[in-house]
């Protein structure tokens, strides 16, 4: 059997899966590297997926997931960081990005150095778009085309959102790339994930794929609200139902192509706050909670999960 990790993007939130996967490696006794003959991440989650495949030098991984939760509770607010003056030349987002890119290009370049995707544990796989070329760009660890790229330029690649981070401009081969977030086209990337598993293993009949998500996002958009937005208006509210409609249709998909062999953990953001960039204290701590209540709802997944595992 071959295991396959999904880990869906949404900014901040993304401590809810490090949270989950720090108990599953508890449980297993074993790095999430070790656990996965391929884990593939959007955004926030191709910054973890990129952050669990990292190598110490040593052949085992330089982080473990409570490793890695620590990127959001102790760096949120380098990562979603503004000035003042930036605030006034993006009015607020209007015109150009919400946050500078000095502050998560710094984070990363903290955890990953410049450590290059082909040195990946396990075989890693981050989305992100090309604007320029007009095309989807899945970097693949095992891939010789993009061996090369560093992890702290395909994590900044992954999780470019539009209207809070500029573009990444990035040459890969003979090709000029301007990349943003994954999330644009595949917030969720399990089906790509087992996609490429197929490829990859092709003589493989038995996949098991465990999707995590970052949160189901519930508040409505009304009638009286939409009618009357143009584009300023509908600038933050599409970007989020186009994540989130990807997000739930993928795992519609994935339900009925393997049934008991995938398993999703989404919660319900039921005290959290669901924008990707909330890095209050406050609701950091909301969000822990938010992943210890899907953990203790979900013991018997958990169970299986590591069973498989």
């Amino acid at each position: 059997m071959r295991r396959i990790l999904s880990i869906d993007g949404g900014g901040i939130r993304g401590i809810i899966p490090a949270i989950i996967l720090s108990k599953i490696e508890i449980i297993t006794g074993k790095p999430i590297s070790d656990c996965f003959d391929l884990v593939a991440g959007t955004s926030t989650g191709g910054i973890l997926a990129l952050g669990l495949s990292k190598d110490d030098g040593n052949g085992r991984p330089r982080y473990s997931a409570a490793e890695m939760s620590e990127i959001y509770k102790s760096h949120g607010k380098d990562m979603f960081s503004r000035t003042l003056w930036k605030r006034i030349c993006s009015i607020f987002g209007i015109n150009g990005g919400m946050y500078t890119s000095r502050g998560i290009e710094k984070t990363l370049d903290t955890y990953f150095g410049h450590t290059a995707m082909k040195s990946a544990l396990t075989k890693t796989l981050v989305t992100s778009y090309d604007i320029n070329n007009r095309t989807p760009v899945f970097l693949k660890s095992w891939k010789e085309e993009y061996f090369h790229v560093q992890m702290k330029h395909a994590a900044r690649a992954t999780s470019a959102a539009p209207t809070y981070f500029e573009p990444v401009l990035m040459s890969i081969g003979n090709k000029t790339r301007v990349l943003i977030d994954g999330g644009v086209f595949i917030n969720n990337p399990a089906a790509s994930a087992y996609a490429e598993a197929k490829k990859i293993f092709p003589n493989e009949a038995d996949f098991f794929v465990l999707s995590l998500g970052t949160g189901q996002v519930r508040y409505p958009i009304s009638y009286s609200d939409a009618k009357s937005w143009g584009k300023i208006g509908w600038m933050i509210p599409l970007l989020s139902c186009i994540f989130d409609g990807q997000v739930d249709t993928v795992d519609y998909q994935m339900d009925l192509l393997l049934s008991d062999k995938y398993v999703r953990l989404q919660p319900s953001l039921l005290m959290a706050s669901e924008y990707m960039d909330n890095i209050t204290s406050n609701n950091i701590e909301k969000l822990t909670s938010e992943a210890e209540i899907i953990l203790r709802a979900n013991e018997d997944k958990i169970r299986k999960i590591c069973n498989f595992l």
